[in-house]
């Protein structure tokens, strides 16, 4: 364990603290368990002060349980010295402990605490990079731009999907062009999946070609990914590579193009997602539907009248609603 250097102000010595200082026996008890449910009710406490035992036990205790429920029992603060205790925590030798930590930094909301994590980003150890950028990804941090298009090349699969993340929250522009290398080529398909995710973040016409290429990818989940994102982009040449997609073999891929044909409204969809009113599958049905409304043509009105008295409650739901929007 990692030796811990305080960087609140006083230590564990000045806490005068009366509630804090009738459960110190109890934190310093020989007993892991009775310690670790002592930290739990002095995190109940909510004091500042309550911080430096949390911090110090989840530096230097020596059970892995007590130095885990200190890491988890910190996710609640915002202050630059938990978060650093935290990212330190990230090299423990449990992973228990590092899982806690890692938890813990990914709840944080504010920029001060992402700029205390950013320097974790080019860390030695991949776990470390890893949990670093899924903390990021949320904040927002414009800092973390330049280390995450960095880290789109690292060895692993999982820095590299984190960074994607992070890349895609900023809706960085300037990364379309490697993101969209990696939605076609990248060898893991979650980076892939990612990657195909982000593309969506600019409602550009530059990004359609690797999108269309992730429509015919190897991993499903990519596919479906896909699916999604031409809908978010909005692009009108994207319809015939949907209407093709609602032929794929995995019903979760027909969906979304299904989703995202009824959100661009194209009357070149009309019949494709008639015929797909009539698939066993009953999510597809509604989608379908709901679809349908979006495109508002009467020429669905037959169809759409047959599913009337569906089996599904919820494909009827859709129908009524299709029907209504019908012009």
């Amino acid at each position: 364990m990692t030796e811990f250097t305080t960087l609140f102000t006083g230590d564990l010595q000045s806490i005068d603290h009366p509630q804090i200082l009738a459960l110190r026996p109890r934190l310093e008890d020989a007993d892991a368990g009775v310690r670790r449910i002592a930290l739990i009710e002095l995190a109940d406490l909510e004091e500042p002060e309550g911080l430096i035992w949390l911090a110090d036990r989840l530096a230097r205790d020596p059970a892995e349980d007590v130095r885990a429920q200190a890491a988890a029992l910190l996710e609640a603060w915002e202050e630059p010295e938990v978060v650093q205790a935290l990212c330190e925590a990230l090299t423990d030798p449990e992973s228990s402990v590092r899982d806690a930590a890692a938890q813990s930094l990914s709840v944080l909301k504010t920029a001060e605490a992402g700029r205390v994590i950013l320097p974790w980003t080019t860390h030695a150890d991949i776990g470390v990079r890893t949990a670093a950028f899924r903390a990021l990804r949320e904040l927002r941090l414009e800092d973390a731009a330049p280390a995450a298009l960095l880290a789109l090349a690292d060895e692993d699969a999982g820095v590299r999907r984190e960074a994607v993340g992070v890349l895609g929250w900023l809706k960085k522009n300037e990364a379309l062009d490697t993101l969209a290398i990696l939605a076609s080529d990248d060898p893991d398909s979650e980076v892939r999946r990612a990657a195909t995710g982000a593309l969506g973040l600019a409602n550009s016409a530059q990004v359609l070609p690797a999108l269309r290429k992730a429509l015919g990818d190897d991993a499903w989940q990519v596919r479906e990914e896909a699916a999604t994102t031409l809908g978010k982009v909005g692009h009108q040449d994207a319809v015939p590579a949907l209407v093709e997609a609602l032929a794929d073999e995995y019903w979760q891929v027909r969906l979304r193009a299904t989703r995202s044909l009824g959100r661009l409204r194209n009357p070149e969809a009309l019949w494709p997602l008639v015929e797909t009113l009539t698939h066993s599958i009953s999510n597809l049905r509604k989608e379908a539907a709901l679809a349908l409304g979006e495109l508002g043509d009467d020429r669905a009105r037959p169809a759409l009248s047959q599913l009337e008295h569906d089996g599904d409650p919820e494909v009827r739901k859709a129908v009524r609603i299709a029907l209504a929007q019908l012009q």
